[in-house]
């Protein structure tokens, strides 16, 4: 059943990264906004735990669970990246990664911090971070075990993804 149910994740996530782009009247490829309504925050959260967790799963590497305070410091940097309309690694305030997770209580390591600037889905989001070797080693991180994830939505529909993983023990940051 397990099985079935990464395979059936993994051909949704292939999928999901295989949609072709709507195009304009001259071929120019037109951004789509994935809107997200009030209160879907939770299931958004859930739903990528699940695909994060079915893609460790594959690698025998163990699951992770979602962390309140890595996912407050995703949704601060996340707000802020916005207001700055850049995506980096480095807050307005001269925060890192490292410093918001531990101004937001996280008493673990973070181990690294995934971003991006888009209009699409949390899971064609998660696909094209499974396509670059930096984002991925922070996704499939052997000694994670938190991961928080957020985003702000501007009005015009770009979203800003964090997603931040951790472990409860001691030992050196990747960020």
């Amino acid at each position: 059943m397990i099985a079935r149910l990464s395979l059936a994740l993994a051909a949704a996530l292939a999928l999901a990264a295989c949609e072709a782009p709507p195009v304009d009247q001259t071929g120019a490829p037109v951004a789509r906004a994935y809107r997200i309504g009030e209160g879907q925050a939770p299931a958004i959260q859930l739903r990528m735990l699940d695909s994060v967790n079915a893609l460790r799963r594959s690698r025998g590497l163990p699951p992770l669970e979602l962390n309140a305070e890595l996912t407050a410091a995703g949704a601060t940097h996340a707000r802020d990246m916005s207001v700055q309309n850049r995506p980096w690694h480095f807050g307005s305030d001269g925060s890192s990664p490292v410093s918001r997770a531990a101004r937001a209580g996280y008493a673990g390591t973070l181990l690294g911090e995934v971003l991006s600037e888009t209009y699409e889905t949390e899971l064609q989001t998660l696909a094209a971070w499974m396509e670059q070797d930096d984002t991925r080693a922070v996704i499939l991180a052997p000694g994670a075990r938190d991961m928080g994830f957020a985003f702000y939505q501007e009005p015009n529909g770009k979203i800003w993804w964090v997603l931040n993983t951790g472990t409860r023990g001691g030992g050196p940051g990747v960020s």
